[in-house]
């Protein structure tokens, strides 16, 4: 059974997203708030899969509970952002925060459900290509990594990881970076995720995040081979 925890400051709202999530017979709903506070003391106190979050709310935003539980590091839940506003800054901002995925409130029912599912499921449900499209337009870069230098928070991987991390960082799937790589695709599941727990990194989405922030990868950045889509 997946856990939700649903915050927004509009009742009418709540009621409706409450009322499509528990016709699953997967997904129990076990508190709502009508505002940021609220929905950070409950979801401290309840600890569900998956906190259902407004972006804009009263006395907290959702980007700050997103920071707060994210932080925590003894709770395993995951964020998905709600808002009204289909805009780029929002949709960065919530990534950076730590979110695993965004929707808008205009998506269908079908949307929210997969959206659910697949942050319980340790998944990020954003497309890598979008992502790297934000990441690009509002990461403020440094310089690209010299070859033969490697970055401070990189030296607890070995050189391989540090290749599936720059390969993640381009918008990669396990597949594709096995034919980059020349690697079998169960062998590169493994470096992915030790690649994130090293890093103390949730998903493939703060991977992208990094990889960017510390000049791993850059706008325009190619995987050998030929251009990645963008």
């Amino acid at each position: 059974m997946i856990t939700v925890v649903l915050a927004d400051d509009h009742e009418l709202v709540r009621s409706g997203l409450r009322l499509i999530l528990e016709a699953q017979d997967d997904i129990q709903v076990l508190s709502e708030a009508a505002d940021g506070e609220a929905a950070l003391r409950e979801v401290r106190r309840l600890r569900p899969d998956v906190a259902l979050l407004d972006i804009q709310m009263p006395r907290m935003s959702g980007l700050e509970v997103a920071r707060a539980v994210v932080a925590d590091t003894t709770a395993h839940t995951r964020v998905v952002m709600l808002t009204t506003f289909d805009r780029d800054d929002y949709l960065y901002d919530a990534l950076v925060a730590g979110a695993s995925g965004f929707m808008l409130k205009s998506s269908p029912r079908a949307h929210l459900l997969h959206a659910v599912r697949t942050a319980a499921s340790g998944e990020a449900l954003l497309d890598p290509s979008l992502t790297r499209r934000l990441v690009e337009s509002h990461v403020r870069r440094p310089r690209a990594v010299e070859p033969g230098q490697t970055p401070a928070q990189l030296a607890g991987l070995s050189p391989r990881e540090r290749d599936v991390l720059q390969a993640l960082a381009r918008g990669e799937s396990n597949a594709e970076i096995a034919g980059t790589l020349f690697l079998a695709e169960t062998t590169v599941k493994t470096h992915v995720a030790a690649v994130l727990r090293k890093l103390g990194l949730r998903d493939r989405t703060q991977a992208v995040i990094l990889g960017y922030e510390i000049g791993l990868v850059v706008p325009g950045d190619n995987a050998p081979g030929g251009p990645r889509r963008v």
